[in-house]
């Protein structure tokens, strides 16, 4: 484990954090020289810690970027992790109490919480809730995986061609190889929505916001056990949480955008991020106002984006900007 992977952080993140640490001040570029890395990987490492109030910017051209004292900007983090676990803890406490008053059955009579044991079980109820799924499936995607390792999903597809939506967040080990990630793309092409955020580990599926699998535990993980969850305010507590990680998460590219924004987008998106009104940008960059307003909608779902502040930072993220 590295410093900064208990507050959600990936190594990027904690490798420009400490490298700035050590150099106290330094540009992009220098930090880029310093770690050996990319400014397209630099760029969406340094806009989180900006975000997460690691790391201050002086100035424009170029930006200089101070690495905030950690016993300042970590101490605000964790206690910022304390603070959303022990809420869950406490809805999670409210919730059992409102099980067991009732019985622990749903209205059909079936069991609120059941446990699976066996590797076979936990496939079979993974194929099941897919093709039982109407309306939308929910996952993330993180170790541990029945059968020791991950697989492809090819149920998903067929599902996808049925009209059933898929909202994937995938941690960094899920993704770890070539073949990982090619399946990810299979089925992003096919029109699953994903998005990355590493060092997720809440593993968890939902179907129709009605049916969720789970681990038995998020502290010692068993690939062979899964506890299913049936209708009730357990499951909405899990739709609660994969929303919060899903508006975290970094966006992956649909296959409209395999190549990346226009040097036109580009000058788009940093208009918008500028905080200029439609007319202005438009009158900036020679269309229409409702040229501006089409194109931007149309970014905004390449990027996954919900609002137009949304779509800012994901393209900050994305290193658009």
């Amino acid at each position: 484990m590295f410093l900064l992977e208990p507050v959600g952080l990936g190594r990027t993140e904690n490798d420009a954090y400490l490298t700035l640490l050590d150099l106290k001040r330094a540009t992009a570029e220098e930090l880029c020289d310093a770690l050996g890395a990319s400014p397209a990987v630099l760029r969406p490492a340094l806009r989180r810690l900006l975000d997460d109030g690691l790391v201050q910017q002086i100035g424009f051209t170029p930006g200089v970027f101070v690495a905030v004292a950690p016993e300042e900007a970590l101490a605000a983090l964790i206690h910022r992790r304390r603070s959303d676990l022990a809420h869950m803890q406490v809805h999670v406490e409210k919730l059992a109490d409102r099980l067991r008053a009732s019985g622990g059955r749903t209205a059909q009579g079936m069991p609120v919480v059941e446990l699976l044991e066996g590797e076979d079980a936990v496939l079979a109820a993974v194929v099941r809730m897919q093709l039982q799924a109407r309306e939308e499936i929910i996952a993330v995607d993180a170790p541990p995986y029945a059968g020791g390792q991950s697989s492809p999903n090819d149920l998903e597809l067929s599902r996808l061609a049925a009209g059933v939506s898929y909202r994937c967040v995938y941690s960094r080990e899920a993704l770890a190889s070539a073949e990982q990630f090619a399946a990810m793309r299979r089925c992003v092409r096919a029109g699953e929505r994903a998005r990355v955020l590493p060092g997720v580990t809440l593993k968890m599926a939902v179907a129709d916001r009605t049916t969720a699998l789970l681990p038995v535990s998020y502290a010692h993980p068993d690939a062979g056990a899964r506890l299913l969850v049936r209708e009730s305010s357990l499951v909405d507590v899990l739709v609660c949480c994969f929303e919060q990680l899903w508006e975290r998460a970094a966006p992956v590219d649909g296959p409209a955008a395999e190549c990346g924004p226009s040097a036109r987008d580009r000058e788009l998106l940093a208009l918008l991020a500028s905080g200029l009104k439609d007319r202005t940008i438009a009158r900036a960059l020679g269309v229409t106002e409702r040229t501006v307003g089409r194109r931007l909608t149309e970014l905004m779902t390449r990027l996954g984006a919900e609002t137009r502040f949304q779509a800012g930072v994901f393209a900050a993220r994305q290193g658009w900007l």
